[in-house]
């Protein structure tokens, strides 16, 4: 958009920060579309959430190879697998709340250890 010789770049909405923010908590493949969506726009909240997000898929990950270990194995991948639920469900209601606040327990090392996604 022109207004008097001067182009204005339109900021985009909060329903859609949120939403791309909110798509990366929705499966791996959500964090992959909200990847792909964040790398045009780099909106610093989403790319917040993409990095919070990334760091639950990755704790699943290392989750389901402890599972792999009999009776001990399965009690820590139980009760990691809940308190990550917990942690999923945070996440999502601070994307949609439009909080920047990290999930609890690991928020604070996720946004640390993927600080240049």
């Amino acid at each position: 958009m022109e207004t008097e010789g001067k182009t204005i770049i339109e900021e985009p909405t909060v329903k859609e920060k949120n939403s791309t923010a909110i798509i990366a908590y929705i499966t791996f493949i959500g964090l992959i579309i909200a990847f792909v969506l964040n790398n045009e726009k780099k909106e610093p909240f989403a790319s917040y959430h993409i990095r919070q997000s990334l760091g639950l898929v990755l704790t699943s990950l290392v989750l389901s190879f402890i599972n792999v270990i009999p009776v001990l194995g399965w009690a820590i991948s139980v009760i990691g697998l809940l308190i990550l639920l917990y942690m999923w469900i945070v996440g999502i209601l601070n994307a949609i709340k439009g909080r920047e606040k990290p999930v609890p327990f690991l928020g604070k090392q996720y946004a640390e250890w993927f600080k240049t996604i």
